[in-house]
């Protein structure tokens, strides 16, 4: 197995880690990122760009990165709030009165980014064209009603997330939130990360598909409790509504899914566009100054909600639109805040260490938020800073 790129002095372990993942997680093709108080200090790729094809992955090769996607949407809402635009402590209906039906009206902005809006489901799923609708969604969401009351629970937006958070940007920008994102962000910054995939692009990214490896032995649990894997295959559960708002889910390999424009699941990136977009939320780097005041990186970090998920059935926390460090999401320090994609992909910053990290895959395996090849590549991050 070849492997392509370089890793600074002291970071040996991660490019090995990066090595196993190949021998015996299953990767067929990706790549891994790290900067370090704004300068790159890991660049790896490796594999091939389709998980089915031969053709080599190449520097630029990106890929979908499912839910990483909300994190780097929920930036989105927060540099709103930063700029004066948007009041996380507003009802959502101020901004987008449709909203108010069906005992919505106390669903403040803050709920829809801590996972706490009682809103995970729909009663009639969208069909993937209709997902594809920038309108149909919000129109569902809007006519919801709550599966519990808002405010006092959280539980997992797997896919509702991207439509109420989408919605909120439209009525305050006039834009979607991957134009906005483009104009405002990922184009002056000149990041390979795109939520709505231009055609000019299309050519990089590569196909995905499911994988299979070896367990990994310790550190992580290899087999799901029983109410985990009992809520999965529960059609009433929350859980398996939750990621069945849209069913069947779109082949993500379609070109008309990739140039939608999802905020909780299509984002496309190479490892380097993800890194360098945390690096930038939380410290210069070249040619950029950051986006994120301390503030608001206290805002993102802040656990929002702890304990039970609704819909994940395990302990989740999370800040305004971000997963911390835990259990079920294991980063790099306490302090760290970033988002799991499923099956793979994952992408965070740690404030402290100055860290900021981006893996991608074109091989899911069925992780939910704790993928053994990215955490194999943290748990190298953390050993050579010795910490």
């Amino acid at each position: 197995m070849d492997v392509n790129g370089t890793v600074a002095e002291g970071f040996e372990p991660v490019r090995e880690a990066f090595v196993r993942n190949f021998a015996t997680l299953g990767d067929r093709g990706a790549a891994v990122a790290v900067y370090r108080d704004g300068q790159k200090i890991v660049d790896l790729w490796g594999g091939t760009r389709d998980v089915d094809g031969t053709a080599p992955w190449e520097h630029g090769t990106a890929q979908v990165v499912r839910s990483a996607t909300k994190g780097v949407a929920a930036a989105v809402l927060l540099l709103l709030h930063q700029r004066g635009q948007l009041d996380l402590d507003a009802p959502v209906g101020h901004y987008w009165p449709e909203f108010k039906a069906r005992g919505k009206e106390r669903v403040l902005v803050r709920h829809v980014l801590n996972h706490r809006a009682g809103l995970p489901v729909l009663d009639r799923p969208l069909t993937p064209q209709d997902a594809l609708d920038p309108l149909k969604g919000p129109e569902a969401v809007a006519a919801q009603a709550p599966a519990w009351e808002p405010g006092t629970a959280h539980g997992y937006h797997a896919l509702t997330y991207g439509w109420l958070l989408d919605e909120l940007v439209r009525r305050v920008t006039g834009q979607d939130t991957g134009a906005w994102l483009a104009s405002e962000v990922t184009g002056p910054l000149g990041l390979d990360l795109w939520l709505g995939l231009p055609e000019s692009e299309a050519g990089r990214v590569g196909r995905v598909g499911r994988v299979e490896g070896a367990e990994p032995t310790g550190g992580l649990r290899a087999r799901p409790k029983r109410s985990v894997t009992e809520a999965y295959e529960d059609p009433a559960s929350l859980t398996r509504r939750a990621f069945a708002a849209i069913s069947p889910f779109p082949d993500q390999n379609d070109p008309a899914y990739r140039a939608a424009a999802l905020p909780a699941t299509n984002a496309m990136a190479t490892a380097d566009g993800l890194a360098r977009f945390y690096a930038t939320l939380i410290g210069d780097t070249a040619g950029a100054a950051r986006l994120f005041t301390p503030q608001t990186v206290e805002l993102a970090r802040a656990e929002e909600s702890a304990g039970p998920d609704r819909v994940l059935v395990v302990g989740t926390r999370f800040g305004l639109g971000y997963m911390l460090h835990g259990s079920a999401s294991p980063f790099l320090t306490p302090g760290s805040f970033g988002h799991p994609g499923r099956g793979g992909a994952l992408g965070f910053a740690d404030p402290e260490t100055g860290i900021a990290f981006g893996y991608v895959t074109n091989g899911f395996r069925k992780t939910v938020t704790a993928d053994p090849r990215a955490q194999g590549l943290v748990r190298a991050v953390r050993g050579a800073l010795n910490i």
